[in-house]
């Protein structure tokens, strides 16, 4: 536990190592864990972005998640979960804190400073899942990959949306929304003539791609 002038450091405590607490240096296409493996620790991503994808039983992948600095990952564990649902794989060159199970549960009881916090995520994280299923149930292709694109680049969150945002192909972003490949190229070459967004290089998302997604 780190106390600062008799106070719990909740940032201090997701950044600096300790029992139980390992900082994990993730290279661009690493596997943090996979489906399948024991659950007994939570990340948390200080830098960087993590994927979070499943398999099906017929083999089928699908991307459920895709995370940034700021994020926990991992966390059903706390709630009795003993094996993986999930493959989780650093998107780009990422820094990871693991926490132990014991240890983030302790904290969680003991300090109501970082309680509240994990709680406040757990209930955001909770309403984008209940967001992404009536996006898929109800809302076309091409707007579940327009809001896709303006998640990724921070649109609807607190501060200045970050207009380019990191390289993801359209495979991944076909495995985002339930599509396939060439409905993907195929939009993206639309929001691109119609100036919704730019890539050359990088890929851009401006904010008049909200059209699309407001659009009935």
């Amino acid at each position: 536990m780190v106390r600062v002038k008799g106070a719990f450091d909740t940032q201090l405590f997701l950044t600096k190592v300790g029992k139980g607490i390992t900082k994990v240096l993730c290279p661009k296409k690493h596997t943090i864990f996979s489906q399948g493996d024991v659950a007994e620790a939570v990340f948390y991503i200080q830098t960087g972005k993590v994927k979070l994808t499943v398999v099906s039983k017929q083999g089928k992948e699908a991307v459920i998640a895709i995370l940034e600095g700021g994020a926990f990952f991992g966390e059903s564990c706390l709630a009795g979960q003993s094996l993986r649902t999930a493959t989780a794989t650093a998107l780009e060159e990422s820094d990871i804190m693991r926490v132990d199970k014991g240890v983030m549960l302790r904290v969680l009881h003991e300090e109501p400073t970082f309680a509240e916090l994990f709680m406040t995520y757990l209930l955001a994280h909770t309403i984008r899942v209940e967001e992404d299923l009536v996006d898929q149930l109800f809302n076309s292709s091409e707007k579940r990959l327009a809001r896709a694109l303006l998640l990724l680049a921070n649109f609807g969150k607190e501060g200045k949306p970050e207009t380019a945002i990191a390289k993801i192909n359209q495979e991944t972003l076909a495995e985002m929304i339930g599509t396939t490949r060439s409905r993907v190229s195929h939009f993206m070459n639309k929001f691109r003539k119609l100036g919704f967004i730019e890539y050359n290089g990088e890929l851009r998302v401006y904010s008049s791609l909200l059209n699309v997604v407001l659009h009935d």
